[in-house]
């Protein structure tokens, strides 16, 4: 069958998008769904800045490439060995399939799946192979998804169906942002009842991780960013304190406030300069995750002396350490009962046309979270 796509040819584009058009919007060939894979036909997919990190060249990834990887949409055709879904079910993609037999897998923690990286590195599925092609020529997968597309095969491993009450705009969201924010905080950090937080980047995963430590029950909850309105809205949903990050005393003015720093720091603005100050402003004892992701050749360097003698840790934190099957409902249901209000996030939606407007938006950080919807 043929589908529309957005498809990068390559990386490092130059600035505004919406002018040198990195995502070219083509007709391509789709093939059936093969064995454990599913035919979605995608109604909804953010925009992330793991998509822009792909088309600035900061993730490099091979290409041609067809992005997209938070959507959801309703579910088509199965192959063979899908017993559990059927058409009509709506799903959730999640950005790392998990095999199932891996050590990590075999674990409980799918993120790590071993197969699943090697596949999202390679531009393939699960099973290895590519369904995308356009004029004989094979397009790469993006994380096993390919979301700004009418139409995207993928493994049934990185699917989750979800209650069809939820619109698809929302329901995007949580393969990704929330996730990856919510997950942070209580499972890769698991904060206790009462605790100090922090969460430098207010990003569509920051805000999720401040709506997660505000249903935790983080008694402070501190946002620090370099966006004046971000800062404004964070105020509004939950951030006890905030504070600009290009303040030069912002770390000495969060220390003070906290009496020596937050217990729990979230870094998920993938910068360098955003994980030293999440560090900084980690208390003796505390502990500092980074969900963020800066180019590979960047390093952060801290005292290590400050490990052994204050007892520090730091995490790393991918698709929010969640068992996606497990976690993603029991999100949705905080979501239904308004403990979880990622709604609020959603700062408009695009056509696929929109798309390269809609990465300048995300690149200025203009926007909370913009999800592509199809009609």
């Amino acid at each position: 069958m043929k589908t529309r796509a957005a498809v990068l040819y390559e990386l490092g584009f130059e600035k505004p998008y919406a002018q040198s058009i990195p995502l070219r919007i083509e007709t391509l060939e789709l093939d059936a769904p093969g064995y454990a894979e599913v035919l979605v036909e995608i109604k909804a997919t953010g925009l992330c800045h793991s998509d822009l990190s792909v088309i600035n060249g900061s993730r490099p990834r091979p290409v041609p490439m067809a992005l997209g990887h938070e959507a959801a949409g309703l579910v088509v055709e199965t192959g063979e060995g899908v017993t559990d879904l059927k058409p009509g079910d709506h799903v959730v993609c999640t950005f790392v399939p998990s095999c199932g037999q891996c050590l990590p897998c075999q674990e409980g923690r799918p993120a790590l799946c071993e197969p699943g990286a090697s596949a999202n590195n390679q531009g393939t599925l699960l099973s290895g192979e590519r369904r995308l092609h356009h004029e004989n020529q094979e397009i790469q997968h993006h994380l096993g998804v390919s979301g700004f597309a009418d139409y995207a095969v993928v493994s049934r491993r990185s699917l989750v169906k979800v209650d069809p009450q939820i619109p698809f705009e929302m329901v995007a969201m949580f393969g990704c942002a929330v996730m990856t924010g919510v997950g942070a905080v209580v499972n890769t950090a698991r904060i206790p009842f009462g605790s100090t937080v922090a969460v430098v980047g207010l990003g569509g995963v920051g805000l999720s991780a401040l709506l997660g430590a505000v249903a935790a029950g983080a008694s402070r909850i501190i946002a620090v960013d370099l966006n004046p309105e971000k800062l404004q809205f964070a105020n509004r949903i939950g951030a006890t304190h905030v504070f600009d990050s290009r303040d030069p005393e912002v770390v000495s003015l969060v220390r003070a406030l906290t009496g020596g720093g937050v217990e729990y720091a979230f870094e998920t603005a993938g910068a360098v300069p955003a994980m030293e100050v999440a560090y900084a402003i980690t208390r003796r004892g505390g502990t500092t995750v980074t969900t963020g992701l800066p180019h590979p050749d960047h390093k952060f360097s801290f005292p290590p002396a400050t490990l052994t003698a204050e007892e520090r840790t730091i995490k790393g934190s991918y698709l929010g350490s969640c068992v996606p099957a497990r976690d993603i409902p029991r999100f949705i249901e905080l979501y239904k009962q308004g403990k979880l209000p990622i709604d609020r996030l959603l700062t408009d939606t695009l056509s696929l046309e929109q798309v390269n407007e809609g990465f300048d938006r995300l690149d200025r950080g203009d926007a909370s979270r913009l999800v592509v919807v199809f009609p």
